[in-house]
């Protein structure tokens, strides 16, 4: 059996709500007269669990709260979670970019961190330079680097602008230059956040690919954060689901992703007004209410393969010019993956100020058979995260169920997506 190449004993996060920075004098004094008289830190006798949606009644929140688990040689560990549950808190302390309040992280070898766009890049330095910094930042000697540049050079696709600062590059080249340096350098543990998702689909593809080599032909551990079910699904050997600051499943990769999902599905029993796992300022615009109506205009939670419906949205505003939202109405399968969306502005649809509804009308939704989940996206001006002002996951759960659609007298196959129409000859 390998060995055990990373170990969390009894990890546990703690921030100050409102301010920058530990706390206050005062507290820093008790923190003091605690520790000379041999007394507990009375500031961890206190806090809020992590949970974003409820509103805050202490001083203090724990991030995370007693995190254990062990990561082997050549494993590939998926961590999955809500928005808010931990996770980015989590791989930061795995990478010591920050410190935990309590307990200890045990590690072997040398640990390479993608965790944000441009993480550990200097805006002023060149590709080419900062490859060179990432690399000693590791412990690699220049020669171990040299050795692999122009490997790196050519993963990231950047030949053009390699000696360009970086501070001119877009977050993609950002990302797709961080993720090569981090994966070419031979790091015993890579650590992957979302940022991958920032990047184009041939590259998402290729750093799959990568990490799949890095973990099965050289044996390296792997730490892997996403909300794309299906890159957790082909990518990790086991995985862990956080909530709240917690470790709430640990198993295999297809068991914690369908107990994430079945988690995520209860907020369903509620009406869309009432759900609290949502992302944004809500106070500027809201949706209220989810309709999924079919060709008879009667709301449903079913129809057929390449039926007509209408999807209606309810929402309520504050100080807020509707002219300038940015809405956008997806649909994920059951793995997470996004499959279709309709952005508003795209399909040249303005809202009016005096509207408090809008309706989204499908010829037909092509589509085999399924669970299918639609997300809600509104944004003012911009997509950029400040400017977020209602976002759902699971705003609502259909099922597609599957017909015969090309009236053939078959019922068609349910191991697909899109139903695409074509003759044979």
């Amino acid at each position: 059996m390998s060995k055990i190449i990373l170990k969390a004993e009894n990890i546990s996060k703690q921030y100050r709500l409102g301010v920058v920075g530990t706390g206050t004098l005062s507290h820093d004094l008790n923190r003091w007269w605690a520790s000379i008289r041999g007394k507990e830190d009375p500031y961890l006798q206190v806090g809020a669990v992590n949970d974003r949606s409820a509103k805050a009644t202490e001083d203090y929140v724990w991030a995370l709260q007693d995190i254990n688990f062990e990561v082997r040689e050549g494993e590939v560990l998926g961590i999955i979670g809500k928005n808010g549950a931990g996770k980015s808190t989590l791989l930061k302390i795995l990478s010591r970019v920050t410190s935990p309040t309590t307990g200890v992280i045990k590690t072997r070898g040398r640990i390479a961190s993608l965790l944000e766009v441009g993480t550990g890049f200097h805006p002023e330095l060149t590709g080419k330079e900062n490859i060179y910094l990432n690399g000693a930042i590791l412990g690699m000697t220049k020669p171990e680097i040299h050795s692999k540049i122009d490997e790196i050079i050519a993963f990231s696709g950047c030949e053009l602008y390699i000696d360009t600062p970086v501070k001119r590059y877009s977050s993609g080249m950002r990302v797709r230059l961080a993720f090569a340096v981090a994966a070419h350098l031979e790091p015993d543990i890579l650590v992957v956040d979302e940022v991958l998702a920032v990047g184009d689909a041939e590259f998402q593809k290729k750093a799959i690919g990568k990490m799949q080599d890095i973990s099965n032909g050289e044996g390296r551990t792997i730490l892997f954060v996403s909300h794309n079910m299906a890159a957790v699904k082909s990518l990790c050997t086991r995985g862990i689901v956080l909530e709240n600051g917690g470790i709430v499943f640990e198993g295999g990769t297809e068991q914690a992703i369908s107990y994430y999902l079945n988690k995520s599905e209860s907020f369903l029993t509620l009406p869309l007004n009432d759900r609290l796992d949502r992302l944004g300022d809500n106070s500027k615009f809201k949706f209220t209410e989810f309709i999924f109506n079919n060709k008879l205009n009667n709301e449903v939670d079913s129809i057929f393969s390449g039926e007509e419906c209408k999807v209606i949205l309810k929402f309520k505003k504050g100080s807020i010019d509707l002219n300038n939202m940015l809405i956008t109405i997806g649909l994920k399968n059951n793995d997470g993956e996004l499959i279709c969306f309709w952005a508003f502005d795209e399909l040249g649809y303005r809202l009016k100020n005096d509207t408090n509804s809008l309706t989204l009308s499908i010829p037909e939704l092509l589509l085999r058979g399924g669970t299918y989940h639609f997300w809600l996206f509104s944004s003012y001006n911009t997509t950029m995260e400040e400017d977020f002002c209602d976002v759902i996951e699971f705003a609502k759960t259909i099922q597609i169920l599957p017909s015969d659609y090309w009236t053939s007298g078959k019922i068609n196959r349910t191991n697909a997506i899109a139903l695409l129409n074509g003759k044979f000859e």
